[in-house]
C-alpha cells in the first residue's frame, strides 16, 4: 500500500486545504466501492497524484476541484473493481471486505439532489455494515458504482453517467437492479442495544465453551464465514447451521488459549468482537442479527486486512 504523503502537502499550494478537505469524502467513497481500506487509500493517492500531474493552468480550468477528484476517484475504483474480480477468483478461501474499527472516520456525503424515494435510499450507516458490503460483492462494478454514488452519496445520474460512460437512464436502471439485490437478502436491523447484548452473550458462551448456550444465540440456518487469505489458518468454506458453528468455534477456542483475549468493540459501526493474542489483533468478528438470533458471522483473520486494528 502506498504511504507517501499527498503531493503538495508542504503547503506550497494555496488551495491545498480545500483539496485535502476532500480526502475524507474520497476515502469514504472508495472504501464502500472497493471493500478495502488499503485499496481505497491507494485509489485516493492516485487521484491526488493525477491532480498534481496537471499544470497550474490545467488545474485553474477545472471549475470544481472537489467534483473532479470524485469523478477521477470513482473511475479509478471502477477500473480496480474489474481487476479485483479476477484476483478474488484466485484468492485462497473466502474473501471478506476489510473491516474498519469505527464508522466515525468513514462516513461523509453531500446533499441529495435527485428525486429518489427516501425509502429506497441506502443510509450512510447501512452502507458501512459488513452485511451491506458483502451484498455489494454480488453486483457488477457498474451496479456497485451507481448504487453507492447515487443512493449513499446523493450524486445525480447525469454525473454518474459521465463517470461510467453510460446514459443517465442506464445508470438509473443499474442502481435500481442493485437496490433490488440488496433488498433480496435484507432484513430489518435489530436495535443496537439488542445486537450488543447478543454479541456479549456470544462472547461469554464462547469463552465458557458452552455449545448449548451458543446454539441458543444462533439462527438454525446461521452461516460462519472466515477469511485467512491463505496466510493464516481459517475455514476455506463457510460453516453452516447453528449447531455446527457452535461446535466449530468451541473447537477453535480449545486450540488457541495462550494469551488470547476477546473484546467487544464496534466493527463497521455495529457490535462485534476483536480477538487478541499477546495484545496483537489476530481476528475481527462482525455479526448480522435478525430479530433475536445471530444469522451470520464474518471472521477476518487475514493479517493484511487487520492493519487498521494495529493501533488502539
Amino acid at each position: 500500500m502506498t504511504t507517501d504523503p499527498v503531493p503538495g502537502q508542504d503547503g506550497s499550494d494555496p488551495d491545498l486545504s480545500a483539496l485535502i478537505g476532500e480526502r475524507r469524502q474520497l476515502i469514504s467513497l472508495a472504501y464502500r466501492l472497493l471493500g478495502s481500506l488499503a485499496e481505497a487509500e491507494d485509489a485516493v493517492q492516485e487521484t491526488y497524484a493525477r491532480w498534481y500531474a496537471m499544470s497550474r493552468e490545467q488545474q485553474a480550468e477545472i471549475e470544481s476541484p472537489g467534483a473532479w477528484l470524485t469523478r477521477v476517484a470513482s473511475r479509478i475504483c471502477l477500473d480496480l473493481l474489474g481487476s479485483a474480480r479476477a484476483r478474488r477468483e484466485r484468492y485462497v478461501g473466502e474473501w471478506i471486505p476489510e473491516p474498519v474499527p469505527d464508522r466515525t472516520g468513514w462516513v461523509g456525503g453531500r446533499a441529495t439532489v435527485d428525486d429518489v424515494d427516501p425509502a429506497d435510499r441506502v443510509t450512510l450507516d447501512e452502507s458501512i455494515t459488513m452485511a451491506f458490503l458483502v451484498a455489494l460483492e454480488a453486483m457488477t462494478p457498474a451496479q456497485r458504482v451507481a448504487l453507492i454514488l447515487h443512493d449513499v452519496f446523493g450524486y445525480p445520474f447525469a454525473e454518474i453517467g459521465e463517470i461510467t460512460g453510460r446514459t443517465p437512464a442506464a445508470c438509473r436502471e443499474l442502481a435500481s437492479v442493485a437496490r433490488r439485490r440488496v433488498r433480496t437478502g435484507h432484513h430489518p436491523t435489530a436495535p443496537a442495544a439488542a445486537q450488543a447484548d447478543l454479541v456479549r452473550h456470544f462472547r461469554q458462551a464462547w469463552q465458557a465453551q458452552d455449545i448449548d448456550g451458543l446454539v441458543r444465540l444462533l439462527d438454525p440456518d446461521a452461516v460462519f464465514t472466515a477469511d485467512g487469505g491463505g496466510l493464516v489458518r481459517a475455514a476455506l468454506e463457510p460453516v453452516t447451521g447453528g449447531q455446527r458453528i457452535a461446535q466449530y468455534v468451541v473447537a477453535l477456542a480449545g486450540r488457541q488459549t495462550d494469551g488470547i483475549t476477546m473484546t467487544e468493540t464496534a466493527v463497521n459501526g455495529q457490535p462485534g468482537l476483536t480477538i487478541r493474542q499477546h495484545d496483537v489483533v489476530v481476528s475481527v468478528f462482525a455479526f448480522d442479527v435478525v430479530d433475536d438470533r445471530i444469522t451470520h458471522i464474518w471472521a477476518v483473520r487475514n493479517p493484511d486486512k487487520l492493519r487498521p486494528w494495529a493501533v488502539g
